[in-house]
């Protein structure tokens, strides 16, 4: 990781983050998704799926052996100790992952974004230089995270519920977009972004 200018973004539910993202990509930037690379590390017959349905059951999997997302997250929201048993077990293998991708694809690149949900709360950030956080008014998160995720308002409410709190997120950015408006609108910001990103680390060397 040295040498290497990584650009966090995170988000809560519904804010945009890969809108974001897709915009960067339009300037050749590589993206690594955590949330992708989450996914990956409990793919079927993977080791932490194995040792995630030995703790809970086999209740925890689909038919087709893939983990059931809704079980696991009723789970973790509910009790306590087990969010901490699972992220125990998740939180290293996914940074690991997020390490090794950063060092393949992005040596080259003279900055590199890194996309999570959970890049403040966990020691995700320390892989950054800056810090970008995607912000909408709650409101507004509620009402795009319901119609993207056919979720209800109570679903919705409840994951944000857990998640970190907008002024707390916000004052530890570097950069904080506010997604509010069209998606012209968002391009033009990712472009100005984009040219301040390029200047702030050419001056760094």
């Amino acid at each position: 990781m040295k040498g290497l200018n990584v650009v966090g973004i995170t988000g809560g539910i519904g804010c945009g983050k890969t809108a974001v993202t897709n915009l960067f990509m339009q300037y050749g930037i590589t993206i690594v998704d955590a949330d992708i690379i989450a996914r990956e590390v409990v793919g079927v017959n993977s080791p932490a799926l194995n040792a995630i349905s030995d703790h809970y059951g086999r209740s925890i999997l689909r038919p087709n052996k893939s983990l059931d997302r809704t079980k696991l997250r009723q789970i973790i929201f509910n009790q306590p100790t087990q969010k901490q048993w699972l992220e125990a077990l998740l939180h290293p293998l996914i940074r690991e992952r997020i390490v090794r991708q950063l060092e393949k694809n992005c040596a080259n690149n003279l900055y590199a974004v890194l996309c999570s949900p959970l890049l403040l709360e966990t020691d995700q950030k320390d892989l950054t230089k800056l810090i970008i956080v995607v912000d909408l008014a709650i409101e507004t998160q509620i009402v795009r995270a319901m119609k993207r995720d056919n979720n209800s308002r109570q679903q919705i409410e409840s994951i944000i519920a857990h998640q970190m709190d907008r002024d707390q997120r916000a004052n530890m950015a570097d950069i904080v977009i506010n997604n509010e408006g069209s998606l012209p609108a968002l391009s033009r910001e990712i472009a100005r972004i984009h040219l301040k990103l390029i200047k702030h680390f050419e001056k760094l060397g």
